[in-house]
């Protein structure tokens, strides 16, 4: 899980936004390629973290045209975050990488889906240093920076969550079939 940090942000949408899918679509479509990578972060062992992995096993289950890394069942997270990174630089090392991670951010950004000009730095709102990653970053906001205790991560609900990460997967198909 990635803070909330001073990078330049492209494009912030709130998930509950009506429009939200076709906002992220039209943008995140101007970054696609045809060497493209996803790589979604985070773990299931921790509903707030468990963004990415969401993400990354509904674009499988959507048949995503692009490779994707990061899955509940095969997740990306800090334990294997180096060794993932080191496979990703051989076997896709001229890709243009989307990383998608959850994130820490004010309350008033809490629901936020950023999508970030540079890369994702996982771990960092919860003070461990793991690699950056992306040249492109989608975060979802899940929970207050301002709250110092990690616990409350763990109190997050899923429904939350699940509906973010869905948003998320849906405007990265539409944004591919877009430049289908």
């Amino acid at each position: 899980m990635s803070a909330k940090n001073f990078e330049i942000v492209g494009l912030v949408v709130n998930y509950m936004d009506n429009n939200a899918k076709e906002r992220l679509s039209d943008y995140i479509s101007k970054f696609i390629k045809e060497k493209t990578l996803i790589v979604c972060i985070g773990t299931d062992k921790c509903i707030g973290d468990s963004l990415g992995p969401l993400v990354g096993t509904f674009l499988k289950e959507s048949c995503c045209p692009i490779p994707v890394i990061g899955t509940l069942e095969s997740p990306a997270h800090a334990v294997n975050l180096e060794d993932v990174i080191l496979d990703i630089s051989f076997d896709y090392f001229d890709y243009f990488i989307i990383a998608i991670d959850a994130c820490l951010g004010f309350d008033d950004t809490i629901g936020d889906i950023q999508v970030k000009l540079g890369p994702v730095h996982p771990g960092k709102g919860v003070g461990k240093i793991l690699p950056s990653i992306g040249d492109i970053s989608i975060v979802g906001v899940v929970d207050s920076i301002d709250n110092p205790d990690s616990y409350m991560l763990k109190n997050i609900r899923l429904h939350f969550i699940w509906e973010m990460a869905k948003i998320i997967a849906e405007s990265i198909i539409l944004s591919i079939n877009k430049k289908a």
